[in-house]
């Protein structure tokens, strides 16, 4: 660690001497029409003969150190016309740059980068999404997914039918890191699973890095995906909206003053519901089945140095069968940020946050009517420096806190009831980390960034646990005080990624990342579900820890129209966690004595292949991969399939423009079927028949695969008017194949010594149509 920080240093205080000479020329790069801050316009130009420049932070902010000289600078960003400015550089200078959007430039490309960025940046394993073109793809029901559309990419899988979880590069749906504005969201789907939470008239930004995981981020093993909301437009009144065959929605945004500050509101609901009355069962007309979803976000422009950001989320979803029953559960997070500019090259970004996700389960009346709750929140505080040493040379490091409170579960009868209160004990648990990473170019062709993540997790009371014995027994229980901590872990997480460019359309790129996480998903289920617990790393549970390498080669083709990738890589977890046979999970205070520990492996090759310009566009990924485990208690000790192992993914998206009025969209995705344990034949034990089993997992669910289509509609009048509106007609599963959601053994209604699969099928061909619009 010492030895590290020394030559780090070194480098820096070289790099700093080299550029005593030098001047700096930064501001933040926008959007003309809203002003909003383009994330990742580029600022180039040439310096000896040698192209050299910077890309705009996720703030929009950018800095690009020069000798003194005349210099012709390009701000360029895709989608929008760039500009050329010629600047006298004999002095730092503070230059805030607008780009105009461009109509010859229609916005097709799935990134929003520059053309070849694939080849030139360090990033490898990362994949940013356009919401012009998620927005395009077809989807279930009419409603535009961010996380099935991130589930379209290689090394991504799904959960199953409809579901919105997501896999990554052998991953369980809990080692992904989803932020919403920073702010951790626990469990991103509605109706249970089959739409995702984000709202995609409020969202900016989708990033998501499977590998190469930058020093920033932490506390989950497989992926993060980095969701930015937008700013609002600071220029003008602007309402874009929707309804669609199972949802509306609505967002309003404008300037609070010109210039200087601006907010956006959303909102979103299913109304499902509002047609139960009609119903003949009068059982079903007071039922509630819906969902809705409210987003915010403001900032305001203190000074040219100070910019401070709120916004928030809160979603909530609604089951109830009239007076027998009753289901809730939802999120809610709050973001606050300050940007502050220190020096031209000296970037800051403070952010305070709070998250929340909490659910609800009742049945209010009866001599067994009962209420159960539970909830998870995280206080989280970070800061995060950029400096900008030079063209060749940026630093970035930060600290950060967070608290977590979890409340596994409390249940207590209401009413007349019988039921007693039953409580899971709370746990508390600190969470430290300390980064710093240096993104460093060699000559034209070798650039590597290298960091290190330090992080620390405490186990704090007031809280009760359990020690167990060699045969998860319990063997002790411990009181522990408020405010102690009673269990510390803590490791370095080393991160390092680097490219070569061969020349401008080919390079190679490889990294390396180890990661920890903390605080874990008791599931048995492969969908999300509302009821499914959380619960962190204490005496008894070690903290899951991941070493992953990744390779690959990048080619462009005919200036950079089409785009081919292929990756290669190899995942090794320790300390992963699994469940024994039949284990109890909801309510129980002896949870840990129903994980088992060991190792996990998983890698694969990912092909993607994709045509970015033109009327038509899109990509095909094909994943090959394995994922394992080997669990000390479980299927005997040997390797076993994990449930979401899934060797085939094969993913087909595609976009064609006909003229200005109509956009075709087709999805073709195909994948093996997940693993899953099922009866393999029978025995008489005791005069009883009971079933025999094959090995965990040992056995498939059918392929998946599934056809999806859509038509956009938008009429020529659009174009001289201030109102622009589109139809959007889209067909979920067009040749209808029944891909099996479940599977349950029963005994055969005709010889009871016999067992028959039944297969549970959601969705057969689902046609949807809706109305957009935006003013």
């Amino acid at each position: 660690m010492k030895r590290y920080i020394f030559i780090l240093l070194i480098i820096i205080q070289s790099s700093v001497v080299l550029a005593q000479e030098n001047f700096t020329i930064s501001g933040y790069i926008k959007d003309m029409s809203s002003g909003e801050e383009l994330i990742g316009a580029t600022v180039k130009t040439s310096l000896n003969g040698e192209l050299v420049g910077a890309v705009a932070n996720s703030y929009g902010f950018y800095s690009l150190t020069l000798p003194k000289g005349e210099y012709t600078l390009t701000y360029s960003f895709v989608g929008f016309a760039p500009i050329s400015k010629e600047i006298s550089l004999d002095k730092n200078i503070q230059l805030d740059l607008e780009l105009e959007s461009s109509n010859t430039l229609k916005e097709v490309t799935i990134t929003s980068e520059a053309g070849n960025a694939n080849i030139t940046n360090t990033n490898m394993s990362v994949e940013k999404l356009s919401i012009s073109q998620i927005k395009k793809m077809p989807a279930l029901m009419g409603e535009v997914d961010i996380i099935k559309a991130i589930q379209l990419l290689p090394g991504v899988s799904t959960v199953g039918e409809g579901g919105s979880g997501f896999y990554v590069r052998g991953g369980s749906v809990d080692q992904n890191l989803i932020l919403l504005d920073e702010a951790n969201v626990y469990n991103a789907s509605h109706l249970m699973g089959f739409f995702s939470v984000f709202n995609p008239d409020v969202i900016k930004e989708v990033e998501l890095y499977k590998g190469g995981i930058p020093a920033q981020f932490g506390g989950r093993l497989s992926s993060v995906l980095d969701i930015r909301m937008r700013d609002g437009n600071m220029k003008k009144f602007e309402m874009v909206g929707g309804i669609g065959t199972i949802s509306s929605r609505l967002a309003l945004g404008g300037p609070i003053v010109k210039e200087k500050g601006s907010i956006i509101v959303s909102g979103r609901r299913t109304y499902a519901d509002m047609f139960l009355p009609l119903s003949k069962n009068e059982d079903i007309h007071d039922s509630k089945l819906h969902f809705y979803d409210v987003n915010l976000k403001a900032n305001y422009k203190l000074n040219d140095n100070n910019r401070i950001f709120l916004s928030g989320y809160l979603g909530r979803d609604v089951l109830g069968l009239s007076e027998y029953f009753r289901m809730d559960w939802g999120n809610a997070t709050v973001s606050t940020r300050w940007n502050h500019v220190f020096s031209d090259k000296l970037f800051l970004n403070t952010t305070a946050t709070f998250s929340n996700y909490d659910y609800f389960l009742g049945q209010p009346q009866g001599l067994d009517a009962y209420e159960w709750t539970s909830n998870i929140k995280d206080y989280y505080l970070k800061t995060d420096f950029t400096y900008y040493l030079n063209p060749n040379n940026t630093l970035k490091f930060g600290l950060l806190g967070s608290f977590h409170q979890i409340d596994p579960g409390r249940a207590n009868g209401v009413g007349e009831s019988i039921l007693e209160e039953f409580v899971v004990p709370k746990t508390n648990g600190l969470e430290y980390a300390a980064y710093i990473s240096h993104e460093l170019k060699i000559g034209k062709r070798f650039t590597t960034t290298y960091g290190l993540r330090y992080s620390v997790f405490q186990n704090i009371g007031a809280t009760t646990y359990y020690e167990y014995d060699a045969n998860y027994q319990v063997s002790d229980t411990v009181n522990v005080a408020k405010g102690e901590i009673y269990h510390t872990y803590g490791g370095l997480e080393p991160r390092v990624g680097m490219t070569y460019i061969f020349n401008e359309s080919s390079s190679i790129k490889a990294s390396y990342n180890r990661t920890r996480q903390y605080v874990h998903l008791a599931s048995n289920s492969t969908a999300s579900s509302p009821l499914d617990i959380w619960f962190p790393s204490s005496p008894n549970v070690k903290p899951q820890i991941a070493d992953q390498i990744a390779m690959g080669y990048f080619q462009n083709f005919n200036k950079n129209t089409y785009q081919a990738s292929v990756e290669v890589y190899y995942k090794q977890m320790q300390n992963a966690i699994d469940f024994k046979d039949h284990a109890t999970l909801l309510l129980n205070p002896y949870l840990e004595g129903e994980l088992r520990f060991g190792r996990a492996f998983a890698y694969g090759a990912e092909f993607l292949f994709k045509k970015t310009k033109g009327n038509f566009t899109g990509w095909i990924s094909y994943t090959l991969s394995r994922t394992q485990k080997k669990i000390d208690g479980i299927n005997n000790n040997e390797l076993y399939f994990a449930k979401y192992d899934k060797t085939h993914d094969l993913s087909i998206v595609m976009s064609y423009e006909l003229g200005k009025s109509w956009t075709f969209s087709s999805n073709f995705v195909f994948s093996t079927g997940a693993a899953i344990t099922m009866p393999i034949g029978k025995m008489e034990y005791m005069g009883m028949t009971v079933p025999i089993y094959s090995s965990r997992n040992g056995k498939r669910m059918p392929d998946y695969h599934r056809w999806d289509l859509s038509i956009a509609f938008r009429p020529r009048k659009n174009a001289d008017r201030k109102w622009k509106s589109e139809w959007v007609l889209s067909t979920y599963n067009v040749y209808n194949r029944a891909n099996p959601y479940s599977i349950t053994f029963v005994a055969d209604e005709v010889d009871p010594t016999q067992t028959k699969a039944e297969m549970l099928y959601l969705f057969g061909i689902v046609p949807a149509i809706t109305y957009n619009f935006n003013f």
